[in-house]
This record gives structure tokens, sequence and C-alpha cells, in this order.
């Protein structure tokens, strides 16, 4: 993980660019929406007014019209994580760039500290990663590459493990078929409850 302003010490990818202000760190941290390809921008002007970020950051190939050239992109475009009051968050949000707080029915709600840890870990660690689709147990998916490509079923863990569940209606059997989470897309999502990417501007 580099700090701005100072060298980076990893250049292995994923990454995360991150400063913080210690008089933020009692916060949870939130997720906020901003301008796709302008998070670094909208990051910095975060640092400057004090607040605690973390853009977390990964290395992929682009290819230009006469050149591939290496570049760094967000693990998730269009956001970024940062630590505030949500009592005092009218500053924040009114931030250019910045387009609402994640939350649910216009109230913001923080990311489970957990998986904030668990992607800090990642990027600490270098192990190259990439975005895939957001799948979760319950969901219908697609196959996109191997052997079993354009079969479509339900998604379910099984020991830690995701598996593919193929059924044929008319005999009322299955089968199950264990997949790597890249390699599948969702169709359609079951009724789960989940975060409403909605925003409070006050």
């Amino acid at each position: 993980m580099s700090i701005i302003g100072q060298p980076s010490a990893q250049t292995s990818s994923p990454r995360a660019v991150s400063e913080g202000a210690p008089n933020d760190t009692g916060y949870p941290w939130f997720a906020l929406q901003v301008r796709v390809r302008h998070e670094m921008n909208i990051a910095q002007h975060l640092c400057s007014k004090g607040y605690d970020w973390f853009l977390p950051l990964y290395k992929c190939r682009k290819r230009w019209s006469d050149r591939v050239k290496q570049v760094e992109t967000p693990l998730f475009p269009g956001y970024l994580f940062c630590r505030f009051d949500p009592q005092n968050r009218l500053p924040l949000v009114m931030s250019p760039g910045v387009i609402r707080v994640v939350g649910y029915n216009g109230h913001p709600v923080p990311i489970d500290s957990h998986e904030i840890n668990a992607i800090q870990s990642l990027v600490a660690s270098g192990i190259p990663s990439q975005p895939c689709p957001f799948l979760t147990v319950g969901d219908k998916a697609r196959i996109e590459s191997g052997p079993f490509r354009g079969l479509e079923g339900i998604l379910v863990g099984f020991k830690g493990k995701q598996r593919l569940i193929l059924s044929v209606t008319l005999l009322q059997r299955s089968i199950a078929v264990e997949i790597d989470c890249d390699s599948v897309t969702p169709i359609r999502s079951s009724f789960v409850l989940r975060v409403d990417p909605t925003y409070a501007k006050v």
C-alpha cells in the first residue's frame, strides 16, 4: 500500500492509495459513489479536506490506438471508501465529483469492517486480482467460459466453494458444477434484501 506524496514500496497489483486524518479514524467506513474516471482526483480533494479515504487499485492492460499500456484502475469503478461522521456529511457530499453516499432509504449505511479489512489485506498482499460479477447464493447465473459455456443454473455454496446447480425441471433432477466466480455472470437475482445505493444530501 502506498501513500500519496511518498515513494511506493509496492509495485505489484492490486494496490490501494489512501491518506488519512487521525480525527476520522474513529468513524466507520462508508462507500461514496463518485464520477467514474475521476476517483483519484476526488480522493485527493477529500485528502486535502482531512478525510480518511481508501481507494483500492489493480493493474490492467489498456489498448490505445497505437500501443498497449499497463495502467492502474479502481477495483470498484465509480466508488471509493471514506471515514466520516454521518451526522456531519453535508461538506463531504457537496464536494466536487461526489454523487452520493451509499445507503438505504436516504440514510448512509456503513461498510462491514470485516469486508474493508479483507480488501485492505488483499491490497497489502500484492496478490493480483480483478473485479468480477457480484453473486450471492440463490442467484441465477450463466457460465461464460470453459466447456460448460452457455449453461445456466442457480449459484450455491458447498464446503466454502461456489457451485452452479444445473437442473432438468421435467425430470426434477439436478447436478452441481464447481465454478470460478470470474467465469459466470448473473442473470437475475433472487429475492434478497440488499443495500440500495440511495443517498441523502443533508
